[in-house]
C-alpha cells in the first residue's frame, strides 16, 4: 500500500470502534478526514444510529457537515465516548506530538476527556523518541511570542514562529494565537515535558500529547497494525 491507501485502511479499521448512541471526537487531518468521510457514509446508509460528532476545528467541523455527521459542540455533552485523531509523530510508548495543523488546543481538550483514544497513522510516523523528526507546536499568546522564543532556548530548541502560506505573517490559531515550532534534540520524558513547557507565561497550550493515546492503529504495507498502551 502506499501512503494514501495506509490512510485510508486505518480510517477504516476506526469504524469497528463505533456503536450506536455514541458522542464521537472528530479530530483534524488528512487522516481522519477519511475517517469523518466513512463515518458519514455508514450513518447515511442506517449502520449507525443516534451517532454524533465534536469536532477538534472549523476543518473537522465543515467536513462533518458536508459528510453527513450531526455535529455537536464541547459544551454541548457531558461526555465524549471516544475520540479518533492523527499524529504527527508517535514513540513506543504510544506518546505523541500532534499539531501540525495548528489545532492542538482542541484536540487536547476533547481527547483526554474521550472515554477511549484512537490515534491514526501511517507507519512513517512510527519514532525511537518524539522529535526525532517533527517539531513540537506550541499555541502561544500572540504578545508573547518573542519572550516565549527567549525561554525555548534554555531547552536548547530550536524555535521559530510559523508563518501562513497563502497569506502574509503568521500562522493564527482558531484560538486567535500564534503557533512556534519548536525543535528539542530529543525527548526523553515526554510527560514532564508536556508540563514543564506548559508552565511558560502565555504558553496556552503545546502538542505533546504524553500517556494519553489507548490504541494506535498503523496502516503498514503488509496491513493495519494495532498497538496498544
Amino acid at each position: 500500500m502506499n501512503v494514501e491507501e495506509m490512510k485510508k485502511a486505518v480510517a477504516r479499521a476506526a469504524l469497528e470502534f463505533i456503536e450506536d448512541d455514541m458522542v464521537v471526537g472528530l479530530g483534524t487531518g488528512s487522516t481522519t478526514a477519511y475517517f469523518i468521510r466513512y463515518l458519514g457514509e455508514m450513518i447515511e446508509k442506517g449502520k449507525f444510529e443516534d451517532i454524533y460528532g465534536v469536532p477538534t476545528s472549523y476543518q473537522a467541523k465543515i467536513l462533518a457537515m458536508e459528510s453527513g455527521v450531526p455535529v455537536l459542540s464541547l459544551d454541548q455533552v457531558d461526555a465524549i465516548d471516544i475520540a479518533v485523531d492523527g499524529a504527527d509523530e508517535v514513540d513506543p510508548n504510544l506518546n505523541l506530538i500532534k499539531g501540525r495543523g495548528a489545532a492542538l488546543t482542541m484536540e487536547k481538550i476533547i481527547e483526554y476527556r474521550a472515554g477511549t483514544f484512537i490515534v491514526l497513522v501511517d507507519e512513517s510516523k512510527l519514532v525511537d523518541y518524539l522529535c526525532q523528526k517533527m517539531p513540537v507546536p506550541i499555541e502561544v499568546i500572540p504578545v508573547a511570542w518573542k519572550a516565549i522564543l527567549e525561554e525555548l532556548s534554555i531547552f536548547n530548541a530550536k524555535a521559530e514562529l510559523r508563518m501562513g502560506v497563502k497569506k502574509d505573517g503568521p500562522v493564527v490559531t482558531e484560538n486567535g494565537n500564534f503557533i512556534i515550532d519548536a525543535k528539542f534534540p530529543r525527548i526523553d520524558d515526554p510527560l514532564d515535558m508536556e508540563i514543564e513547557l506548559n508552565t511558560i507565561p502565555g504558553v496556552v497550550e503545546n502538542g505533546i500529547f504524553a500517556d494519553i493515546a489507548d490504541i494506535v492503529l498503523v496502516g503498514t504495507k503488509e496491513g493495519v497494525k494495532r498497538l496498544e498502551r
